[in-house]
C-alpha cells in the first residue's frame, strides 16, 4: 500500500481491537476452536507491532470479556493456557521493543499464576516509553463504569468528597483506563458491528471501522486500511465544520 498522502490526517493517538473471530475462522477449517485461538494470538503480535509501524502510541485489545465467562470450561481453559504461553513467550520481545504494558479488567477471576505473570509483565515494562499497550482482560465496561460510581459513592458517604466536586474528569480517573486517552478508532473484525460492553464511557467519540476479515486473518495492510479510513473522516465531537 502506498504512503499515506499528505492530505489525510495524523494516525489515531489510541486503538482499540475487538478481536472477533477465532472460532469461526477455526470451523471454516475444520480446526478445533483451540487452534483458532492460538492463530488469534499470532494475529495480536502482528497487531502490537503495526500499531508501532503506523505511529499509533495506544493499542487496547479486548482479549477476554467478563461475559467471556460463560464460555465452556474446556474452552476457557484453553484461553487460560494460551494467555499463560503468551505473557511467558511475549514478554521479553515487548519489553526489546520499548513496549509498556498494563491489564485492566477484574482479576480475582484469574487464576492466581496467571496474576502474577501480569504483575511482573507490567512492572518489567513500566519504564518503557514506547508502545503502550492495554490488554482487557476479564474486562467489562459496565463494571467498570459501576465499580466507579461505587468509588465515588463510598468517599462521599465517609464524608471524603463532596457530590458537588464529581464531574467527567473525577469520574473517569476512577475507571481502570485512568491516565490513558480515550480510544480515537475501535476496530472490530469478522463483521460484527457492535462494542459488546467494551470501554462504554470512553468511546462516547470514538471513531468505528469494522472489518470483515476474521482475526486471525487480520494482518498490518488491514490495520493500515482501518488507520487510512480514520485519517479521512472528520471528527466533530457534535459541532459542525463552521464552528470549529
Amino acid at each position: 500500500m502506498a504512503p499515506f498522502s499528505e492530505e489525510l490526517k495524523e494516525p489515531p493517538c489510541h486503538v482499540a481491537i475487538v478481536m472477533d473471530g477465532n472460532g469461526r475462522w477455526a470451523k471454516a477449517r475444520g480446526l478445533p476452536r483451540a487452534e483458532g485461538h492460538r492463530r488469534g494470538a499470532e494475529a495480536a503480535r502482528r497487531a502490537v507491532q503495526s500499531a508501532s509501524d503506523l505511529g499509533v502510541r495506544y493499542l487496547t485489545l479486548f482479549s477476554f470479556s467478563s461475559e467471556n465467562w460463560q464460555r465452556p470450561i474446556s474452552e476457557i481453559d484453553d484461553l487460560m493456557g494460551l494467555l499463560r504461553w503468551y505473557l511467558r513467550s511475549e514478554t521479553a520481545e515487548l519489553h526489546k521493543n520499548g513496549v509498556r504494558l498494563r491489564v485492566i479488567g477484574d482479576r480475582s477471576r484469574l487464576p492466581n499464576d496467571i496474576v502474577g505473570l501480569i504483575e511482573s509483565a507490567e512492572k518489567t515494562m513500566e519504564e518503557n516509553s514506547g508502545l503502550f499497550l492495554v490488554l482487557a482482560l476479564s474486562y467489562g465496561g459496565r463494571q467498570d463504569i459501576l465499580n466507579a460510581a461505587k468509588s465515588l459513592a463510598e468517599n462521599a458517604a465517609a464524608g471524603q468528597l463532596d457530590t458537588s466536586q464529581i464531574d467527567e474528569q473525577l469520574f473517569q480517573s476512577r475507571l481502570e483506563t485512568n491516565g490513558l486517552p480515550d480510544p480515537d478508532l475501535l476496530i472490530r473484525t469478522s463483521g460484527e458491528q457492535r462494542i459488546s460492553n467494551f470501554l462504554i464511557w470512553q468511546m462516547a467519540y470514538t471513531e468505528f471501522v469494522f472489518s470483515d476479515v476474521l482475526w486471525p486473518d487480520f494482518d498490518h495492510i488491514h490495520f493500515e486500511k482501518a488507520v487510512e479510513e480514520f485519517r479521512r473522516r472528520d471528527r466533530r465531537y457534535g459541532a459542525t465544520i463552521e464552528s470549529r
